[in-house]
């Protein structure tokens, strides 16, 4: 089932809905450009805003929230916000205070859903049981984890009583992530993508280009439908409003299986960002 709407949900392991599409804030510092980036997707009609407390624009993305319901007469039950604990948290103790630390930066009661941000070793294993006490106690609506490989997950769940709900990695067509889709989708895991876009990188690639020609769309639009259409949450960043909204309009096409099969056949495992299995932070 491919989205059809920009509010359409796909329902994580413990039945909560989460919008396949959503912005994400990474990159993105404190400041009007970031309240009014925030307010602008809820305006234009996103329920979905991702950042993590080593983003330090928790409170700017909660202003944004609190002015967006105000402005647009909706509900926080409307909206589905994600946030992460940064590595130097990662400790039972020391995870359950960064979950408080982020909801008062956020000025939020909950979150819906709570990342792990990166598997450092050793560490994953208490922080995930934090983030299983805060979910069985109804703190937050939904748990999981952010750049965990297969081995990871399978190491996680020697462990776990509850099963990660999402993987949140970096993923678009020069690192189509196929076998850790594969598995996933047997756990019942919803795989999200970050940096969907390649950070700017894939705006000029020829395939793409003519993909894209054929559609009357943007580039940007075909790789994003391209998420969609393969099940992947995506929450691609941006800070400006006619972004924002060209961004999200990619419901009035639907590209063929040969367009996805010339998409798919991009990937380089090509990472803009760090190794999962490699970084020193």
């Amino acid at each position: 089932m491919t989205a059809k709407h920009l509010q359409d949900t796909t329902t994580l392991q413990g039945g909560i809905q989460m919008p396949w599409f959503g912005l994400g804030v990474f990159k993105v510092e404190e400041g009007a450009e970031l309240v009014q980036a925030v307010k602008s997707a809820i305006k234009h009609g996103y329920r979905s805003i991702d950042t993590a407390a080593i983003y330090d624009n928790e409170k700017g993305v909660g202003q944004g929230i609190h002015e967006a319901i105000l402005e647009n007469n909706i509900s926080r039950e409307d909206l589905f916000i994600t946030s992460k604990v940064w590595n130097a948290d990662l400790g039972y103790e020391s995870t359950l205070a960064a979950y408080e630390t982020s909801l008062n930066k956020l000025g939020l009661e909950y979150l819906d859903l709570y990342l792990i941000h990166w598997p450092v070793e050793g560490k994953y294993q208490d922080a995930w049981r934090a983030l299983e006490t805060l979910y069985k106690e109804g703190r937050v609506k939904a748990i999981g984890v952010s750049n965990f490989q297969i081995h990871h997950i399978e190491d996680l769940m020697k462990t776990a009583t509850i099963k990660p709900m999402v993987n949140q990695v970096e993923l678009h067509p020069q690192l189509t992530q196929t076998e850790l889709r594969d598995f996933c989708k047997t756990q019942g895991i919803q795989i999200e993508a970050w940096s969907p876009l390649m950070q700017g990188q894939l705006l000029d690639h020829p395939v793409l280009q003519e993909i894209a020609a054929k559609h009357n769309k943007s580039i940007a639009q075909v790789i994003l439908r391209w998420d969609l259409q393969h099940g992947i949450v995506t929450i691609p960043k941006s800070t400006k409003e006619h972004r924002i909204i060209e961004n999200a309009a990619i419901f009035d096409f639907e590209l063929s299986s040969e367009d996805v099969a010339r998409i798919d056949a991009l990937n380089q495992n090509l990472r803009v960002g760090p190794d999962p299995d490699n970084f020193d932070f």
